[in-house]
This record gives structure tokens, sequence and C-alpha cells, in this order.
């Protein structure tokens, strides 16, 4: 049973969907807040680089964080505009940017990692039939990011600073009025994103595949922008949708092991995840989509005290 097709797919789904579900729960940090950022594929491949060198080096770098710094800077004390710095963003640590750089001039390309992510057999049920292989046979990550899910929920919904960044991407004046610390609120939330889009990143090149190539992320930083409209802004849904689109990930592999659907262009299956990413995009591009899907009312608006 366990070697079925609807397994594997199952199983993989939830692998593949580990790093989308960790770029996803900081995007919707830094939405809640009212930033949005475009920039998470870049900071993805920056940890997707920057991660693996961690490892075959042993020295933890800390200079990635700046990629969150620098757009939190412009955005919030500068007051650029949020999409053409995240987009700016993704262009320069992109493929063929920054990290495309760093990982040739580290000599990090076809170097299989030192070490990597490997399944866990969690209470000895991996074996289990059906449910084995999909919740107690995963690596530390998986795991890690349902801690994740569970502590975003919770944070935003339970907590008073979760409340008081709920407020702020609502209405900033309000909230501001009400001595909350407007950026503050944001620079925070908007640095958490980037750090956890940056271990959605690490997923790839220590767990899926161990090993770094120009380009590993494939877009999903751009799928995980798409998540988080497609989860409503709400951290449970986010895990949903993260393994729904990490199915739509793994199914080309799952059915060119099998001999599935053959003669049929393994392009079509590659390309399923980015049109669904397309059309949530365009759908929520319409302003009363945008309202009645639960977006933060101030999202993408600058706040300074003084103009209000």
């Amino acid at each position: 049973m366990n070697d079925s097709l609807l397994v594997d797919l199952l199983a993989h789904a939830v692998l593949y969907g580990t790093p989308l579900l960790f770029a996803a729960l900081g995007e919707l940090l830094a939405e809640r807040s009212g930033v949005l950022n475009l920039g998470v594929e870049g900071m993805m491949l920056l940890g997707a680089v920057m991660g693996f060198w961690a490892v075959q080096s042993l020295d933890a770098p800390s200079g990635v964080a700046l990629a969150a710094l620098i757009h939190a800077f412009l955005v919030i004390t500068l007051r650029a505009s949020q999409i053409v710095s995240g987009l700016a963003l993704t262009i320069f640590a992109g493929a063929l940017g920054l990290s495309s750089y760093l990982g040739n001039d580290l000599n990090l390309a076809g170097v299989p990692a030192d070490a990597s992510f490997q399944n866990l057999d969690v209470f000895g049920l991996a074996d289990v039939p059906f449910l084995g292989p999909i919740l107690f046979g995963q690596n530390a990550l998986v795991y890690a990011s349902w801690v994740c899910v569970l502590s975003v929920a919770l944070y935003l919904v339970r907590t008073r600073p979760g409340l008081n960044v709920r407020a702020v991407g609502e209405s900033p004046a309000a909230a501001d009025a009400m001595g909350i610390n407007v950026t503050a609120y944001r620079y925070v939330h908007t640095l958490a994103g980037g750090a956890l889009a940056r271990i959605g990143g690490a997923c790839f090149s220590l767990a899926i595949t161990p090993q770094w190539v120009d380009g590993l992320t494939r877009g999903a930083g751009w799928i995980a922008i798409a998540l988080v409209i497609f989860a409503f802004w709400r951290a449970d849904l986010c895990l949903v949708g993260a393994y729904f689109f990490g199915a739509f990930s793994y199914l080309p592999f799952a059915l060119e092991a099998r001999g599935v659907a053959e003669g049929v262009p393994s392009e079509v299956f590659d390309s399923l995840p980015y049109v669904l990413t397309i059309v949530v995009l365009v759908f929520v591009s319409f302003g009363f989509a945008k309202r009645r899907l639960g977006a933060p009312a101030a999202l993408g608006v600058p706040y300074v005290r003084e103009e209000r």
C-alpha cells in the first residue's frame, strides 16, 4: 500500500510543500503588517545558496538577513514602492544575480551536500500503512514547519502583539493613535518574513535536492505569494494550500516514474502550479476580490504620521 501512487504523491506533497509553507508564513507575517514583499523568490534563492554553503563550511553566515532589511528600509523608512522594491530584490538576488554569483564564486555547483535533512521514523510509525510515510516518515524541517504554522496562527489571533500587527495592517493611523509603533511592527515582521523565506529556500538545497544549482527554487517564491492570497491570509490554510501546490510540483515525477501519461509533454504538468498561481494573482488584482478574500486594508500602503 505504501508504494502506491496515492501514498507516494501525498508524502511528497508534504515534502515539496514545506518550502512553500515556510515562505508563505513569512509573507503572511509581512502582509499582516501591511508590507507586500515581492522579493520572496530572491530571498529563497539566497537562503538556498547560503544554507548550502553554511553546511559545507560549518560557518553560518549572517549577511543574508540584509536582503529583508534592505527591503524593509526602502518601503517603510523611505516609502518606496513595495512592488518595485520587491521586484528589484528578486532580480538582484535571483537566478542570474547575487545567488548565482555566490554559488559559482564559492564553487558550490555540482558538489554534493556534506549533510542534509534525512527522513525520520517518528515513534517507529513510518512503515504504518498509508499514514506512515505521510505523517511519520518526514524530515525535521517538515515537523518544524508544523510548529511554525501553529505558532503563527496562535500569535496572530491569541496574543496582544499579534492583534497589534493586525491592527497595523488594517489601519496604521488608528494603531498609531492607540500608541502602537507602526514602523517597529512593520520592520520586525518584514525581517521575520525574510527569515522564514530563507529557511524555505534552504529546504530545497538541504532536504529536497541536497545540492545547489542556479535557480534551484524554480519560482517557488511567486507561488508562496499567491498561496497567502489562496489561504485568505490565514496560517492554517497556508498549510493546506502549500501541500496542494506541493502535490502539483511532484506530480510530473510521480507519473514519469510509473510510466503514466506517456506521450504527454512533461512541461504540461510542470506548468500547472504556475498557471494556478497566475490565475490567483490575476483574480486578486480586482479590488472587490481583494476585499472579499480578507486582505489587510493597508497592504502596500506606506504610513507616515505627519501625513494623516
